[in-house]
This record gives C-alpha cells, structure tokens and sequence, in this order.
C-alpha cells in the first residue's frame, strides 16, 4: 500500500507541476572547453532541504533516473556517455526493495559533448529527473550553454509580441479597488474558519463510523487489556490512556502533513489537482475499489510486517511503546479506516481550504478514534457495557460500502463536466444513486447478502430511510420532478442543465450568461448594466450550492436576470483549447511564464493575476468600465448575498 500511495503522490506531482512556480532545484550552468571538437558542459545542482534528487544510475523499476540529452530540435552534436557525477548517496528502499541513488544538498554533473559542426555556438540540453520528499515532481528544463569562449547563457524564458500583447489584456485595468481589500479578506478568512469546523466535524463522524467496523471494534479490549496489564496505579494507567490516545490523533494528522507543502507550491496547485479530468478517474476506480472490500470481495491490509513490527516496538515500554501501540491500531485497522481516509483524502482536494482542511479531517478522524480507546483504557470497567461483537459490525461496514459506491459516482461526474464527455448526465447520476440506495435497502431488510441471525428493529428502521431516500430521489430521473431534490443533491449531483433534457442552455437556471469576458463587457456596456463576474468550476461543489440554492431565491434570480449581465468564467475547463490564435504565453509578476493554452488556463490566471485568489465560487461585482461595486463575495447566505448585490446596484445607479 506504501508503494501505491507513493505513486498516487508522484501522479498528483505530474498533474500539478505545469502550474508550479517553486522549483526545490537551482541549476547552474557552465562550460568548459576540452579541445575544439569537444566540450563539458557542467550543471552544478543546489537541492532544497529536505528533497533529494535520483542520479542517472538509479536501478530499472525503482524511482525515475535522470536522463541527460539533446534538446528537441539540436543537432551539430553528440553527447559523449553518460555524464561524470560527483558524490552520491545510496539508501535502501523498502517500497521497491532495492539500493537507490540519489543527491542530496548539492550535486555536480559533468557531460561531455562531441561538436561535430564547426559553426556551432551554443548547444542546449535537456535535464529530466524526478525530484522527491514526501511526494515527487518531475523536473524537466532545457539549458544552454554557449560554446565561445566559456560564457554560459542560460535559458531565459522570452515571449513573442502576440504573447505580450495578450498577456496584458489579463492585467484588468480596475477602478476603486479599495474594495478588493481588507473586508473580502477577512470574509474569506471567517469563511474559511467555518469550512474547517464543518470538515473536523465530518471527519469526527468518519471516525466514529470507523470505530463501529469488525476491524477497529474488537480491538477495544486488547487496547485495555494492554493498559491494565503494563499499569498498577492509576493515575499513571490514566496518563497512559491519554498519551495514546494522543498519538492517535497525531498519526492521523501527520497523513496530511505531505499536502501542505503541494499547498505552498501554487495558489492553484489544489484546485488543478481536484478538477483533474484522470485523476477524479482515478479517484473514481480507487473508490469503487474500496467499496469492493467493504463489501467483502477481498480484504484490503497493508504488509503484515508493519503490525508486526509495531506491535514489537510497543513492548518497549513508556512513551515509545504507547507511541507504537497506537500505531498499530493504525495499521491493523486499515482495511476499514482506509477507505473512509481515501474518501477523506479526495474530497478535501477539491475544496478551498486545500491541505487545511485535509489536516482537520483527519484531526476530526482521530479524535473520533481516539475518544473511545482512551476512555475505556482509563475505565476498564465501562467495557461491560459494549455490545458484543457480531453480524451488527458487518452491517456497519457493508453500508460504508454502498456510501463509497455513491460517492465514487461523484468523481466521475466530475470527470464528465471538466472534460466536456456528456455521458453522466444529471438524471443518469440521480437515477444510479436511486438504484444504490434500493440496493442498501434489499441488504437491510436482508434480501441480499449475507444474513447474521434476526433482522433487527434498528437494521429495519435504516432500511426505511434507505427506501424512502431512493423514492425521494427517484423523481430526479424526469423532466419536470414531482418536488425539487436540489437541497439534498445541491454540490453533488450534475448541475440542472447538464441534463438530458436540456441541450441549448449551458448556464445556471436557464440565465443567459456570457462564457467570455470580454464578450460579456461588450454586451454590458452596450445594454448599460453592471456586471456579475462569477468565477465557477465544473467540479466546484460550491459553485453548484449558491447557484442551486441561492440563486433560485426568486428576489435574488430576477436580480441577477433583470439588472445584471452575467459572465462565468470555468477556471477548470482544462479539456476545451482556445483556438490556435488566442494561445499565448503569460508573464507572471515574478518573471516566470504561464502557457494559457486552454480556456481554463486562461481564466484561472485572470482571476489569480486580478483578485489574488484561486478559490471558487468568487464573486465580483463591477460596471462595464472595470469599476469594483463592492467588495468580492465568495460562498453565503442568502440575506447577505441579496444585499451585496442590491448594494452594487445602487452604486452602479448612483455614479
């Protein structure tokens, strides 16, 4: 599982380093002449603490070795061997079972070229190697280096004037933008505090639904058999119970700890990870696989040398060994607290709070775990009170596996709205959470699958609300629904024009929208209306809620249809190119550049550049001269979203 996890970070690395501005290595090129036909080209490496970077002869079916080559397009010249390294170090890797190689700090590689063309004056290389610490990045730069005289020349990225001149046609010219400031700043902070109390409190429930599984349950009286057999007093068996139930807590919270420095990589690292079309696939396949084990299939463990080892250690004694019998709890519940962890995991990708919001779930997860061991190592006695393991605890797990089996529809739909495929339409998706919710109801009330003696009354009463879930939902599948399901479905479910139904209108609620901004300028200024600029996503859960469940407020719709021009911009539309013409490359304000080759390219860097922000949903009021009408909204309330609009309105009518 180690080595699977590994790879699914290297993945996230390759979708996410297009859209990376921090690179953990410096090269520094040189060049020193041999004899006229030949020449070493010298990189000298500076590696960021903490990463390490794999040499050239790194083993096959381990971690990617560094290639060195000529460029696309180089020719006049040959490399002579693989280059000299300087000093190595080798570690054994438990994920491939094998001696790896790799720098450390520093490095040095020296290639030796063969000029078979005299009137050569510069030759570029190529440099692909894989860059890693808690998670990998690919590095791939080409680097010049100039043959006269020993000066080097090093790549410097330049663009055209077409580049030029589009690139600043994303630097908005605003007006009164005061009110970019402090007040949006500390809305989104209070928002953001709101959102990590929401996802600690998800993840709690998480834990304690864990808790309830045939894997982690049984272990309660062997947690307090090992409290009460290492403590005599107790007082210390208490402090005892707590330190691990500490631990607990923080082994679940170091599991989030690699996303945190993804998160400092790029304001919009996050959001390209959750709205990437393969990986939501991804996401897709490994949920479905996890249902599989819930459901019995197969057993999903990791290696049992791990428990074993752990389970060694904790006979230590003292702090160490309350440390590692916490982490074997870990490890030997997996098969069950996996799966609700992966879920975890692939819905805090996509939301705002990023790798914040990651850490609270799993805190929330691990105070949940947690809670129930520590209590009941300082109070043996309350274990009488437990129900008895049995056909209950596989109840619980099979019905985590329908819940898994619902939420991997999601990720697909996911898939389907970013990359543009129209397969999941939004009665499909409805009519597949009906089914899987009929199906949860048949194995409670014991129709299918395994029986574990007598139905019982509260297995009966979950099997009611299972019903009477997939008979709410079942209306969804038609045109005009017998009731509106949007309070339930509003974030999960496509949005209602993505719809079998419905094949002219692509925007919410059947509003006309503008889909460009700078058609829907154009159009503002010549109907002279201010503008709604509305910063959505295709996989934004969000967005789907305030259009869904805000927008439709009758006050607020005939609002935004009678007095304002709507323009929505899908920062994630990755799969749609702008035509050739319109590609261009983006100067940042550090200097670096930004290929926009895609609408969502395009838009996510108008925002990020204009508002200094990569979250969605973003609000912007303004007239169609680019004067900010109050300060950006983000997700809200219905109250305070009718006033911010009525307010930008009044100050439109009153200039």
């Amino acid at each position: 599982m180690k080595k699977f996890f590994t790879l699914f970070l290297l993945f996230i690395g390759l979708a996410v380093y297009s859209q990376s501005d921090d690179n953990p290595i410096v090269v520094t090129p040189t060049v020193e002449k041999i004899s006229d036909t030949e020449y070493d080209l010298i990189f000298d490496l500076e590696i960021a603490d903490d990463w390490h970077l794999y040499s050239q002869y790194n083993p096959e079916d381990a971690s990617l070795p560094m290639t060195i080559s000529p460029a696309e397009g180089q020719t006049g010249f040959t490399v002579v061997g693989k280059a000299k390294e300087s000093e190595t170090e080798t570690e054994f890797s438990e994920i491939w079972g094998k001696d790896e190689i790799f720098f450390v700090e520093e490095g040095k590689l020296i290639q030796r070229i063969s000029v078979s063309d005299p009137s050569l004056t510069q030759v570029t290389l190529n440099l692909d190697a894989q860059v890693c610490k808690e998670y990998c990045l690919p590095f791939d730069e080409d680097f010049t280096f100039s043959l006269t005289g020993g000066a080097v020349e090093q790549t410097v990225a330049e663009v055209d004037d077409k580049s030029k001149s589009l690139s600043q046609t994303l630097n908005l010219n605003l007006k009164n933008t005061v009110l970019l400031k402090s007040t949006a700043e500390k809305s989104v902070e209070e928002k953001e505090g709101d959102s990590l109390l929401n996802i600690f409190l998800l993840g709690f429930v998480g834990g304690l639904l864990a808790f309830l599984t045939p894997c982690v349950f049984p272990m309660v009286p062997l947690t307090v058999s090992f409290f009460t057999k290492r403590t005599e007093k107790k007082g210390k068996g208490i402090g005892s119970a707590l330190l691990y139930g500490f631990f607990i807590v923080l082994i679940y919270g170091l599991l989030s700890l690699p996303f945190h420095y993804l998160d400092t990589l790029d304001p919009e690292i996050l959001n390209t990870i959750s709205t990437n079309v393969w990986l939501n696939v991804f996401f897709f396949a490994v949920l479905i696989f996890f249902a599989g084990s819930f459901f019995g299939f197969y057993e999903l463990t990791l290696p049992s040398s791990w428990s074993n080892k752990a389970d060694s250690a904790s006979n230590v004694g003292g702090i160490i060994g309350t440390f590692f019998m916490a982490l074997t709890l870990a490890i030997v519940s997996f098969s069950c607290t996996g799966p609700i962890l992966g879920s975890l995991l692939a819905g805090s990708l996509g939301s705002s709070g990023g790798a914040m919001q990651l850490s609270a779930g799993m805190i929330g997860f691990g105070a949940a775990l947690a809670l129930p061991f520590a209590l009941f190592a300082m109070f043996p006695g309350w274990l009488n009170s437990l129900p008895k393991s049995g056909g209950w605890l596989n109840t619980v797990k099979v019905i985590l596996g329908f819940l898994e089996l619902a939420f991997a529809f999601k990720f697909l739909s996911n898939a389907d709205l970013v990359g543009h495929w129209d397969l999941l339409k939004r009665e499909i998706f409805i009519g597949i959470w009906v089914l899987i919710a009929f199906l949860a109801a048949l194995y409670l009330f014991g129709f299918i699958g395994k029986k574990y003696g007598k139905i019982s009354f509260f297995r009966v009463l979950l099997g009611l609300l299972a019903l009477g879930f997939a008979i709410y939902l079942a209306p969804g599948v038609m045109q005009k629904p017998a009731w509106n399901q949007n309070k339930l479905l509003s974030g999960f479910a496509p949005p209602q024009f993505h719809s079998i139904y419905q094949k002219d209108n692509k925007c919410p609620l059947g509003l006309n929208c503008f889909k460009d901004f700078d058609e829907g300028i154009a159009y503002a200024k010549s109907v002279n209306k201010p503008v709604l600029l509305d910063f959505t996503g295709w996989a934004c859960v969000n967005c789907r809620k305030m259009e869904e469940n805000i927008w439709s407020q009758p006050d607020i719709y005939s609002l935004i249809n009678d007095d304002y021009v709507l323009i929505s911009l899908y920062v994630d539309d990755h799969e749609r190119k702008l035509p050739e013409d319109e590609q261009f490359d983006f100067i940042k304000p550090n200097g670096k550049v930004k290929r926009i080759r895609t609408y969502g390219d395009k838009w996510a860097t108008l925002q990020a550049a204009n508002f200094k922000t990569a979250s969605q949903p973003f609000y912007v009021l303004m007239s169609p001269n680019l004067e900010v009408l109050n300060t950006p909204q983000q997700y809200s309330d219905h109250s305070t979203y009718y006033d911010w609009l009525k307010t930008g309105l009044d100050r439109y009518n009153n200039n």
